[in-house]
């Protein structure tokens, strides 16, 4: 694989387990319907960590436009090869988002709540509040990055389960901050399912909620950076 199609695999794989796992807690008529936040938490961890395992040997496994963006500002990683790895992420999501309607199709038509149809595809607020929900995405993404500056800097190496210290990072992340804000920490993962939502034909879908759609892109970018800037200070 070149690193272009080991991105687009594992952010597909990544979103795909991810959101299916939302789609089986929150839609209507299936076997985990109402199975609750732990069980979101360790299913995105485990997305994140085959995500991750597929991968890392050949494009570094960022699966994120923040951590991108971040490598770069620390000089971790080219420049130039930024554009194709945030559009290679954005595909993948893409394809996660149409991956899981494609799965749960017939719990998507049954579901007639459009805010749990779109908390499949994309995060949103507990509390609407612009400023507290972008702040919040923001701290989420920086203790995310900068714990991911340190485990790649690490020297202890885990064969085979190298993954696991990240999707652990996100399991943490999520059981502890994802009440507020669903805790995208991912552009890609957000906006790409966001825009799935609005083009599929899905009945009672209703809005795909716009307003907040800038939250979880510049929250995670904007705390990622800052986490890149903290970590050459150290």
């Amino acid at each position: 694989m070149t690193p272009f199609i080991a991105e687009l695999v594992g952010t597909t794989v990544l979103i795909t387990l991810g959101l299916s796992v939302v789609a089986n807690v929150a839609l209507d008529k299936t076997k985990g319907q109402n199975a609750g936040l732990i069980v979101v938490g360790f299913a995105w961890a485990i997305a994140v960590f085959v995500g991750v395992f597929i991968s890392a040997d050949i494009s570094g496994a960022h699966l994120n436009p923040a951590v991108t963006i971040a490598l770069a500002v620390a000089g971790k990683f080219e420049w130039g090869l930024v554009p194709g790895y945030i559009l290679a992420q954005f595909l993948g999501a893409f394809s996660g988002a149409l991956l899981t309607w494609l799965t749960y199709k017939g719990h998507f038509d049954a579901s007639k709540d459009p805010a749990s149809i779109l908390g499949v595809f994309s995060t949103g607020p507990a509390i609407r509040n612009s400023m507290q929900n972008l702040m919040t995405e923001a701290i989420a993404s920086f203790i995310f990055m900068l714990a991911v500056f340190f485990i790649q800097a690490g020297e202890v190496k885990l064969g085979s389960i190298d993954a696991l210290p990240v999707a652990l990072l996100v399991l943490g992340i999520g059981l502890s901050m994802g009440g507020p804000t669903g805790y995208a920490i991912n552009p890609a993962r957000d906006l790409g399912p966001r825009i799935m939502h609005a083009l599929l034909p899905i009945p009672h879908k209703g809005s795909s909620d716009w307003k907040y759609a800038f939250i979880p892109v510049v929250g995670p970018v904007l705390g990622a950076v800052l986490a890149a800037f903290l970590y050459m200070a150290l």
